[in-house]
């Protein structure tokens, strides 16, 4: 590819988006949050100057914002270097009929084991203080706060609507 299909490539949702059939914002609120709350394993993408890594977690989703608890890793490694992550949630699926999947990008803070938001996410995770006490290894948590949420949707298309939605929650 020259450098103008690549350009021309990774332009091709965001010139569609100014014409699409858009569904209430609320009502797109509630199908990410429904989506989100009935799923529980994300990939995360993280990235930094000598590397890239997408690795498979479980999280759990509260009051807008994703919970990830990890051992460790080389998602770390990125994580110091840049806060800006992408993850994607999705219904295995190959038939384009029904297709359903959010990809959320955002940001990522790793929240300090004696803050409050720590001990709610352990609990939503069924981790108590004596559990996390026996393990061999700390668990780090990591929040993503969206910044933008895209939710595809093939279902969307018998309501009127675009199959591909979003959510701007950016500053």
């Amino acid at each position: 590819m020259t450098p103008e299909e690549f350009d021309e490539a990774a332009r091709y949702w965001t010139e569609r988006e100014s014409a699409s059939a858009r569904m209430p914002e609320e009502e797109l609120r509630q199908a990410i949050d429904a989506f989100l709350g009935t799923h529980d394993v994300c990939a995360l993408a993280t990235a930094s100057s000598d590397l890239v890594r997408c690795t498979p977690l479980e999280y759990s989703y509260r009051n807008g914002r994703l919970w990830i608890f990890s051992e460790g890793g080389l998602k770390f490694h990125a994580l110091k270097e840049n806060r800006s992550v992408c993850l994607s949630v999705f219904n295995p699926s190959c038939d384009f009929g029904k297709l359903e999947s959010v990809q959320v990008t955002g940001t990522a803070e790793i929240v300090d084991p004696m803050r409050e938001e720590y001990g709610r996410a352990a609990e939503a995770r069924g981790l108590t203080g004596e559990s996390l006490e026996r393990m061999r290894t700390r668990l780090h948590l990591i929040e993503v706060t969206p910044l933008r949420i895209d939710y595809l949707c093939s279902a969307l298309r018998k309501r009127g609507f675009d199959a591909r939605q979003w959510l701007d929650l950016g500053e």
